[in-house]
């Protein structure tokens, strides 16, 4: 699930000013406490002095679809269209999903981009910039390292990939005969 946690701080400008920013950001969290622990413990790293977490809610974003060449956000309106075959009429439902692109224009063209093998008839009603600042994905540490990450010499794996494969085709095989039996 998503939060748009809100983060309030102060910090000093060219001129010797004081200036104080509440911003939003976006913290993928499964709880309200989780998300709040996430923004204290990500923003430690990027605010020096103190701050405040101001607001938490829950986002209405159905996806979160980033771009390496884009450095803003987003929000896109997706009406995905059906047809309810008993009344012989057009169903829509709308769902927004957050886009991370240089213009309107650009995150129009990558969502479109996104959505080139869905199989349903879709319209992007509207595209407005968002004011949120980053997104902080979950990641649990379980996702794969990246390539250019050496492993260590005293690693060793506790199952090889043959074994992995054939736990995972006795599992499949189980599964099966299970079925039939049903």
């Amino acid at each position: 699930m998503w939060y748009e946690c809100k983060i309030k701080y102060s910090r000093i400008d060219e001129d010797d000013r004081t200036k104080t920013f509440n911003q939003p950001y976006l913290f993928d969290a499964m709880s309200f406490t989780e998300a709040e622990a996430r923004v204290t413990e990500e923003m430690k790293q990027y605010i020096s002095t103190e701050f405040r977490i101001t607001n938490i809610k829950v986002a209405n974003f159905a996806e979160i679809c980033p771009n390496e060449n884009g450095d803003r956000w987003f929000k896109c309106k997706l009406s995905c269209i059906t047809l309810d075959e008993e009344k012989g009429s057009e169903r829509r439902s709308n769902s927004y999903i957050l886009v991370q692109a240089n213009d309107v224009k650009d995150a129009y063209d990558v969502l479109s981009a996104s959505l080139t093998d869905t199989i349903s008839n879709f319209e992007i009603p509207s595209v407005t910039e968002s004011p949120i600042l980053d997104v902080f994905p979950y990641f649990d540490g379980e996702e794969e390292a990246p390539l250019n990450e050496e492993i260590p010499e005293n690693y060793t794996p506790l199952h090889s990939e043959e074994e992995i494969e054939d736990e995972e085709v006795e599992a499949a095989i189980e599964l099966e005969e299970e079925e039939e039996v049903e």
